[in-house]
């Protein structure tokens, strides 16, 4: 039997999956490089040991991406603390989105909107939407109920909703 490691699927399942685990990653980097570090840190960790596991694939990824992204940031936190004791300056943050020519107004609307958010909201909108995690399966990533995983994100949508027709009727 081939062995598995050397099958083609892994990069069908990527293709069709990658972007969804990167905007997940986003939200909890501080730049899209980082992000792409951490799918990919996160991605080969799975396949390697993780992927014949039951449960849902996107969901053990979500989770080993979120593990890798709060890893990151912690390393990344004591690396500016020691940084700024050196008299270095603050990294410059990239955008959430990559926006097209034509939809650069509405994706700086959107990513100011989800910024605003409180973030245990934004956290459970990226999970539900780019994620594409049920509230179970959010409520079990952040440690909470499934109740409060749907209230966060109803309240979350209603807020960005607001800001964004607010946005639009001004703009």
């Amino acid at each position: 039997m081939e062995d598995a490691l050397n099958d083609d699927s892994w990069k069908t399942w990527f293709q069709l999956n990658g972007p969804k685990l990167l905007l997940c990653a986003r939200q909890w980097t501080r730049s899209q490089a980082d992000a792409e570090d951490v799918v990919q840190e996160a991605f080969v960790r799975f396949w390697r040991h993780q992927r014949r596991l039951p449960g849902n694939p996107m969901a053990l990824l979500v989770t080993s991406v979120r593990r890798s992204a709060l890893d990151l940031g912690r390393r990344e936190s004591r690396r500016l603390a020691r940084e700024e004791r050196a008299g270095a300056g603050d990294p410059e943050c990239d955008s959430l989105f990559v926006a097209s020519a034509g939809d650069a107004g509405r994706h700086e609307a959107v990513e100011s909107a989800l910024w605003r958010l409180p973030d245990e909201q934004r956290e459970v909108i990226v999970l539900k939407i780019w994620g594409e995690l049920t509230f179970e399966q959010i409520a079990t990533q952040l440690g909470i109920s499934p109740n409060t995983a749907a209230s966060r994100h109803r309240y979350a949508l209603v807020a960005l909703r607001r800001e964004l027709t607010a946005a639009d009727c001004h703009g």
